[in-house]
């Protein structure tokens, strides 16, 4: 769930505008808390108001031209966290800007994303200011490259700058970023292997086939995954010539909000300065903390290894931990998760445990509540020692316990980019940062969800509203993902947990059904298992709050109701939709059975 806004208000005690202003924005905190925390300074007179805001210059610290003027009470802001008010998000105004925002804030709204209210930037026009470019955006990867090439077709000159550091293994890889390298696209690649593999041996005796498993030839996989990779590199390339946008294989770092210190690969270095920059520089694995960490590999190098990694430890429990994990089993590998808490924390619990429970059958081995403590190299074997003091040797380790913004030699602090310390992520409203013409796309940014479609939109976007004259702001709500894991999951829209705790669990209605999806009825090896779904419906508008389905093909399953929670879909819709027969994705159509109700999930029927 998100945290609430946080809105600032200063004004003098005996001011009746400030009094007015401060009793409707708190009385709208009481009323929506969970989205509205309202915090209020109030100085004892007029003279110690004006020294405050003037005097001390606290006014000449927001990042907004009205603020620097501004000498009435109240004095209305927005901040980035619940402390004290200065870390200043946006300045909403005085009196009537105050009450104008608290009229808008209780409007009703579509799902959409709505207008975006940034900050000038200084921004002229195109090639009338000076700068070598309009825009240069600061990374290859999907965000990066859709932002790139919409901002050059409104007309804008811009240079992608793209230069990967090698992992500590020493895996590097091409232009597009982590997704298509090694993110998305080896991983779905892999696992349609470990997929094909799974259906041979469980399913090709009752369909007649007789087919038998073969021994994977990883290193064949390999090679055919990297050249499929090493294609769309090159069509990348291509595709920012065909764009008009300059292609520079460079490393970049900020010296000041206009001017970049680029290197290339020989170390050789320049400037080249533009008018708006965009930093869309996404992660990179974090790394574990213990004796012999430099032992263990990545997500940033298991697509790329030579040889087939044996015996693997993944150490996480985060989508790409289960995912990797899940096709390295598909493929025939021993494979054991270490899990510190929880499984894919911040998804829904109740799929996350079907998945875990379907994982463990199909041979994965868990350690919960476990994490390494030790890694020792052994001839050709690591030796782990866990924190219960026991001791296992394992092929491959591989670490997937999260992902840090790869923001720490960009030197964006020191040109007054507001980051979060704990994670290196910037923090920015609508993609615009503390510094008003550098801005922020996909999973570097704070708050953002780690998605590449996401990236690309939010590119698409901020490149339209920067040289296209749109305000329209980037939609982040109702996005949907799927984890593909051995039994696919696909969702969108809150957790059950999320929605009993945003609007209790009195309001809410869970609607949910379990069932053998037909492709999986003939196969004895499969008969156990069931797939899942379940719509989170808020009773008093009937408004479907989130759909949540475990099964074969999820993406393609969930995708058609993605568009459909953005329309503002009701329950009422889905009951009146007539289903694809005979689909699984038709269960979530025709779900009738309550959690509420007691009755029994499992579907009956054909």
């Amino acid at each position: 769930m998100s945290p609430p806004q946080v809105l600032h208000i200063a004004g003098w005690k005996t001011c009746s505008f400030y009094k007015r202003a401060a009793n409707v924005l708190t009385s709208l905190s009481l009323l929506f808390p969970t989205k509205l925390k309202v915090i209020t300074h109030e100085h004892p007179t007029r003279d110690s108001y004006r020294a405050w805001l003037i005097t001390d210059g606290f006014r000449s610290r927001v990042p907004d031209a009205r603020a620097h003027g501004h000498s009435s009470s109240p004095f209305t802001w927005i901040a980035l966290d619940h402390g004290d008010g200065n870390d200043v998000s946006s300045f909403i105004g005085g009196h009537d800007d105050s009450l104008a925002w608290c009229r808008n804030f209780c409007a009703p709204t579509s799902d959409g994303g709505g207008s975006a209210s940034m900050v000038a930037d200084g921004f002229v026009a195109p090639g009338q200011h000076g700068w070598d470019y309009d825009l240069v955006v600061i990374g290859g990867g999907s965000g990066g490259l859709a932002c790139s090439k919409e901002a050059s077709k409104l007309g804008a000159k811009v240079a992608v700058l793209d230069f990967v550091t090698p992992s500590p293994a020493g895996t590097a890889w091409g232009l597009g970023g982590t997704c298509v390298n090694v993110g998305c696209i080896p991983k779905k690649l892999m696992h349609t292997a470990a997929m094909a593999n799974e259906m041979i041996s469980a399913d090709s005796a009752a369909f007649g086939l007789g087919a038998t498993v073969a021994k994977t030839d990883w290193e064949s996989m390999r090679q055919n995954v990297q050249n499929h990779i090493r294609g769309l590199n090159f069509k990348y390339r291509v595709n920012l010539r065909e764009n008009g946008v300059t292609y520079l294989n460079k490393l970049a770092k900020v010296v000041d909000k206009n001017t970049l210190e680029v290197t290339d690969k020989k170390g050789n270095k320049s400037t080249i300065t533009a008018a708006r920059i965009v930093v869309a520089v996404g992660g990179r694995p974090t790394p574990l903390k213990c004796p012999g960490a430099e032992l263990t590999i990545s997500s940033d190098d298991i697509f790329s290894l030579e040889k087939n990694p044996g015996k693997t430890l993944c150490i996480g429990a985060s989508y790409i931990s289960l995912e990797c994990a899940g096709f390295l089993a598909g493929l025939g590998n021993d494979v054991t998760v270490a899990v510190r808490s929880i499984l894919l924390r911040g998804f829904d619990r109740e799929c996350s445990d079907i998945i875990g429970s379907y994982m463990a059958d199909h041979g994965v081995k868990f350690k919960m509540q476990m994490m390494p403590t030790k890694l020792e190299k052994v001839g050709d074997k690591i030796k782990v020692t866990f924190t219960d003091g026991s001791e296992e040797e394992f092929d491959t380790v591989l670490v997937a316990i999260g992902r840090s913004a790869d923001t720490t030699k960009l030197g964006l602090a020191d040109c007054g980019v507001k980051l979060n310390e704990k994670n290196g992520k910037i923090i920015a409203k609508y993609e615009q940062t503390s510094v008003p013409n550098i801005y922020a796309i996909g999973d570097v940014m704070e708050g953002c969800p780690e998605l590449t479609p996401v990236a690309i939109q939010a590119g698409k976007q901020l490149a339209q509203r920067l040289f296209g004259g749109s305000n329209e702001a980037m939609d982040y709500k109702n996005v949907c993902t799927t984890v593909f894991t051995p039994i696919e999951y696909g969702t969108v829209g809150y957790s059950e947990d999320d929605a009993i705790a945003e609007f209790g669990e009195c309001n809410i209605e869970v609607y949910h059904s379990q069932f053998v999806p037909l492709e999986w009825a003939l196969s004895e090896k499969r008969s156990h298992h069931q797939a899942f779904t379940k719509v989170i419906v808020d009773k008093n508008d009937n408004k479907v709050l989130g759909i949540h389905y475990v099964g074969p093909n999820a993406g393609e399953v969930m995708q058609g109701f993605g568009v459909a929670m953005k329309k503002g879909l009701t329950f009422k819709d889905l009951e009146n939709t007539v289903g694809i027969h005979p689909t699984s994705a038709e269960e979530v159509v025709t779900l009738s059975i309550s959690k509420r109700s007691g009755e029994s999930a499992a579907a009956g029927g054909c």
